[in-house]
C-alpha cells in the first residue's frame, strides 16, 4: 500500500530556487558575489571544532548581539533558519485551516506556499501598474478570516519601495488583531531620495504590537549558504514563535557567523554601496536600450516582459547568464560584479532587445 500523505499536497507547488548552469554567470538568486570577511570565516572555522555539540536553541549570544545592534530588548527578538522559516512560523502561530494570509502579488514566491502548507488560504492582491503594493486594495481584501499580512519592502521580485508615511497609514488602518509582517530582507540596499524619510520597520513597529519586522543575514551580510534570519516583534509574538520553532534549526555555525558579521557590520554594509552603484548603472543602461525597468531599492532589477519572459530567460542562459524567470510575468536580474553585469548587458542590449519586443 502506498504511504498516505495529505491529499491537498498535490496542489501545493514546491519552492523553486534560482537555476544555475556550469560555467554560467548566476544572476538568479539575489546573492552577494563577495564571500564572508576573513574574520567571519575564522569564527566559523573555530566553531567547527564544536560540531559534536548541539547549538544553543535559544541563540543567546546572537540575540544579545542583535539587541545591542538594533537597540531592541532581547525579549523582542527571535531567530530562525533564514527569515523564510520565520515567515512560516508566523503562519503557524496565527492561522488555523481556512484562515487567510494577504500579500501583494507578485511578491516573494514562498508566501502562497507556506500559507497552503499550514492549511491557510492565500489571498493575492495584484500589484499596482507601477509594480508596487496596492495598499488600499490590500486593506479592502481584509475579512473576518484574515489573520496575517505580508508586506515585502523592498518587494521581491519587483524592487518597489513603500514610503514611510504611506506604510504608517496602512499599518494604522489594519485591525490590531491582525499580524502584519514587514519583510525587509533587502533593507540594507535601500537608499532614500534626498529629503525622503526611510521606511524603517523597527521604527514603524514601535507602539504597534501587531507589527513584526523580518530581516536576514543572507543578503547584505553574505551568509545565504548558512541560513540565519531574525524577527523583531512584541514579546507575546516572540513567545508564540518559540512554541512552533523547530528545535536546534539555527545551527551553531550560523549563530557564530551572524555574531561575527554583526561585529564587522560597518565593513560588511559598506559593500552595499558598490551594489547600489552597479544597480543604478545597469538600470540606466537598460532604460537607454528601451526596456521598461521599474526603479529598484534592492539588489536586483525587474523586467516586466510578460509572455516574453521565458524566451528571454532561455536565450540569456544560452548566452551564459542565468536569470530568474517568472513565466508570463517578468524576469528578475540580480546585480552581480561589474563584469557579470556587463555580460548581461551585452546580451540585453543585443539579442535580448528583439526578444523583449524592443524594435
Amino acid at each position: 500500500m502506498t504511504p498516505q500523505t495529505r491529499p491537498d499536497l498535490e496542489s501545493i507547488p514546491a519552492y523553486v530556487p534560482g537555476r544555475s548552469f556550469p560555467g554560467a554567470v548566476k544572476l538568479a538568486s539575489n546573492e552577494t558575489t563577495i564571500g564572508p570577511l576573513p574574520s567571519v570565516r575564522e569564527a566559523i572555522a573555530d566553531a567547527a571544532a564544536g560540531l559534536n555539540r548541539y547549538p544553543d536553541n535559544s541563540a543567546t549570544e546572537l540575540i544579545a548581539a542583535l539587541s545591542e545592534r538594533l537597540g531592541v530588548p532581547t525579549e523582542q527578538i527571535a531567530v530562525g533558519c533564514g527569515s523564510v522559516s520565520l515567515c512560516q512560523e508566523l503562519v503557524q502561530i496565527t492561522c488555523d485551516a481556512g484562515d487567510e494570509v494577504i500579500f501583494a502579488w507578485r511578491s516573494f514566491e514562498a508566501y502562497p506556499i507556506i500559507a497552503a502548507v499550514a492549511g491557510a488560504t492565500a489571498v493575492r492582491v495584484p500589484n499596482t501598474a507601477d509594480h508596487g503594493h496596492d495598499l488600499k486594495a490590500m486593506l479592502a481584501a481584509i475579512t473576518d478570516r484574515t489573520r496575517l499580512m505580508f508586506v515585502c519592502n523592498p518587494n521581491n521580485p519587483t524592487g518597489s519601495l513603500l514610503g514611510k508615511e504611506e506604510l504608517a497609514q496602512f499599518l494604522d488602518a489594519v485591525p490590531e488583531h491582525i499580524v502584519v509582517a514587514l519583510d525587509e530582507a533587502y533593507f540594507e540596499y535601500v537608499r532614500p531620495e534626498p529629503g525622503e524619510d526611510l521606511a524603517d520597520g523597527l521604527e514603524l513597529a514601535e507602539g504597534r504590537r501587531n507589527v513584526v519586522v523580518l530581516r536576514t543575514f543572507s543578503k547584505a551580510y553574505g551568509l545565504a549558504g548558512i541560513r540565519v534570519g531574525y524577527a523583531v516583534a512584541d514579546p507575546s509574538v516572540v513567545t508564540a514563535l518559540s512554541k512552533v520553532h523547530t528545535p536546534f534549526s539555527v545551527n551553531s555555525l550560523a549563530q557564530t557567523a551572524a555574531v561575527a558579521s554583526l561585529a564587522a557590520a560597518t565593513e560588511l554594509l559598506a559593500r552595499t554601496e558598490g551594489v547600489v552603484a552597479e544597480r543604478e548603472r545597469v538600470h540606466a543602461a537598460l532604460v537607454e536600450a528601451g526596456y521598461e525597468v521599474p526603479t529598484s531599492a534592492a539588489n536586483f532589477l525587474w523586467l516586466p516582459l510578460g509572455e516574453r519572459s521565458a524566451a528571454f530567460f532561455e536565450a540569456a542562459a544560452e548566452a551564459g547568464v542565468v536569470l530568474r524567470n517568472f513565466t508570463g510575468e517578468g524576469t528578475r536580474v540580480t546585480i552581480g560584479d561589474p563584469h557579470e553585469n556587463d555580460l548581461f548587458l551585452d546580451f540585453a542590449t543585443g539579442q535580448g532587445r528583439a526578444l523583449a519586443g524592443i524594435g
